[in-house]
């Protein structure tokens, strides 16, 4: 009888699971950068395929997506998932774009690195260049497609939660991995690609990702999601789990966080009587916060050369928004003003 008093109180009972299976796992806002979760982020792992979207971003941001190339020789020494191409072929860099991302094709990397620099090595060196740029420090790149033979292609959680995050920027790099299926014809043939990334077909909310798998790195995971203004990433690293696991992440973070706008560039204003010209700031900040968080938000405003809004939760400052300054017109100044003016001088 107690056995099964005790098991019909855990049913009861609200469950969370992560599962991290021994994992790394992050949750990023988007806009901000804030971490919503972490478990071992900064843990050096194989990437596997994720390897790929930092390939996209240096191809979109370095080629013409329009241009047809040929395929060549290097192909030949791809293996594991391929999206079939020949040598000989020719091909837009685009389409490419696509079979790398939806297929997560090996040998369309391969291709895009060889057509996009000189040679792979020196595509590869582009990717460390960027990834230094970002901010992963501990993330090395040996090679555009993800393979880890050498076991050199490493990051870390939080490495790929910033690549994420800035890869998001990218229009057409989220407009390539929210789609689920795409048509494709080169001089050979035509082909029909589906998203492999299975998030998008099954969470609602996911707006795209890219998976990853090798016997040596495990399963990994980066994907993106949105719902009610709040735009989040989350990262799993070796986590045989994954899709479960974003799920319940993503299900968990919404329902705790909501966006808020701390400030806003349309509803912006500032006497110009303090410094004789007219403030204002050309961006928006939001911010995730809990609702108990609310209350703990102060903004200080600093009138110096670099004038700015200091944003401060719990003491902490989470960031700033530049205020800019513009002459005023003398028919733009109200009566009162002008004597307030007067006063001051």
């Amino acid at each position: 009888m107690k056995k099964i008093l005790i098991l019909f109180l855990l049913l009861l009972l609200p469950i969370t699971v992560f599962a991290d299976s021994g994992a790394s796992s992050i949750v990023m806002d988007v806009d901000s950068g804030r971490i919503l979760y972490q478990n071992n982020i900064h843990s050096k792992k194989l990437i596997a395929s994720t390897t790929k979207i930092m390939t996209c971003i240096i191809v979109l941001e370095n080629a013409d997506l329009n241009k047809e190339i040929t395929v060549g020789k290097e192909i030949l020494s791809m293996y594991g998932t391929n999206i079939y191409i020949e040598v000989g072929e020719k091909i837009k860099i685009k389409d490419l774009l696509y079979g790398l991302m939806l297929r997560s094709g090996n040998d369309a990397a391969i291709t895009l690195a060889v057509n996009t620099f000189s040679s792979e090595k020196s595509f590869v060196e582009a990717m460390n260049k960027k990834a230094n740029e970002i901010g992963m420090k501990n993330t090395l790149f040996s090679n555009p497609h993800g393979l880890d033979e050498n076991n050199e292609n490493y990051s870390t959680a939080y490495d790929m939660a910033l690549l994420s995050k800035y890869a998001y920027n990218n229009k057409m790099y989220r407009e390539i991995i929210s789609t689920k299926k795409y048509y494709a014809k080169s001089s050979l043939k035509s082909y029909v690609w589906y998203n492999r990334m299975s998030l998008i077909n099954n969470y609602k909310y996911c707006i795209g990702g890219k998976n990853g798998y090798t016997p040596k790195a495990g399963k990994s995971l980066v994907s993106l999601a949105k719902k009610d203004g709040l735009t989040l990433t989350v990262v799993s690293l070796d986590d045989s789990d994954i899709y479960n696991n974003h799920i319940n992440l993503y299900n968990d973070i919404f329902k705790k966080y909501k966006s808020y706008t701390i400030v806003d560039k349309n509803n912006f204003n500032i006497d110009p009587s303090i410094s004789n010209k007219k403030l204002y700031i050309k961006e928006s900040f939001n911010y995730p916060l809990q609702k108990s968080e609310v209350d703990n938000i102060n903004t200080l405003v600093e009138m110096t050369n670099n004038s700015k809004i200091r944003i401060l939760l719990e003491d902490k400052e989470i960031g700033e928004v530049k205020i800019y300054k513009k002459d005023i017109k003398k028919e733009d100044i109200s009566i009162f003003q002008r004597l307030i003016n007067l006063f001051i001088r």
